[in-house]
């Protein structure tokens, strides 16, 4: 793994590192809050391993800067500040673990394998953008080149199901299922008239229509190919 460690102490510092690269990942050191700032947020770095008492900018203001950046790399403090208040401290700052010197190599290395294996977290989605027609999640709101265009509850839901599936062919029992929470076919035209309705609102006017009718199938929304 890809390592960046920030400790002030020369001594400590080529300590870690050694045990590291023995270790077989690939470390970047610094001594400083600034310089570790600008590499956190320049490169992908697997783990963070950060010094808490570093001169100038310390260990949690780094960490804060970090994460305000939107760098969501695991990090690990590496310090002699030991008590409960320090830990909490750290950990809401952003730390995902907390290991107090003295410490045993192993117990490091264990650690720092356990924050790699940490599934990445990624931004949540907020937004559905299909050509020029945008869904925004948190709003409840859609808008067509830039025109804003009022829905029903149940179209919303259909637009939005259709825009998570773009490109794809949704059938019948999907939409009944999904959208209504049928389990059967109620043997109506519930669909077709929503679709209907919805074309009527998204597509009317526009030179491009996005929502398809594949013959014996379904539907599809247009994708972005």
């Amino acid at each position: 793994m890809k390592l960046l460690l920030l400790e002030d102490d020369d001594e400590m510092r080529t300590h870690v590192a050694s045990l590291l690269l023995a270790a077989g990942h690939i470390v970047d050191t610094c001594s400083t809050g600034p310089d570790a700032i600008f590499m956190a947020t320049s490169s992908d770095y697997a783990v963070l391993i950060l010094d808490r008492m570093v001169p100038g900018l310390d260990g949690l203001g780094v960490l804060k800067a970090i994460r305000a950046a939107g760098v969501h790399s695991p990090a690990l403090f590496l310090t002699a500040l030991h008590s409960i208040a320090d830990r909490v401290e750290g950990l809401e700052a952003g730390a995902d673990d907390y290991l107090v010197k003295p410490f045993a190599g192993s117990e490091l290395l264990a650690r720092i394998s356990a924050l790699g294996r940490r599934p990445p977290i990624t931004e949540a989605i907020t937004k559905l953008a299909i050509a020029d027609l945008e869904l925004d999640l948190l709003k409840r709101t859609v808008t067509r080149a830039g025109t804003r265009i009022e829905l029903q509850q149940q179209e919303y839901k259909l637009l939005e199901y259709l825009m998570r599936h773009a490109g794809e062919i949704v059938t019948r029992t999907m939409l009944l299922e999904n959208i209504w929470s049928f389990h059967f076919d109620p043997g109506t035209n519930l669909i077709e008239s929503h679709i209907s309705r919805l074309r009527a609102k998204i597509d009317r006017g526009f030179d491009i229509e996005l929502i398809q009718t594949v013959r014996g199938a379904g539907y599809r929304l247009r994708g972005n190919d």
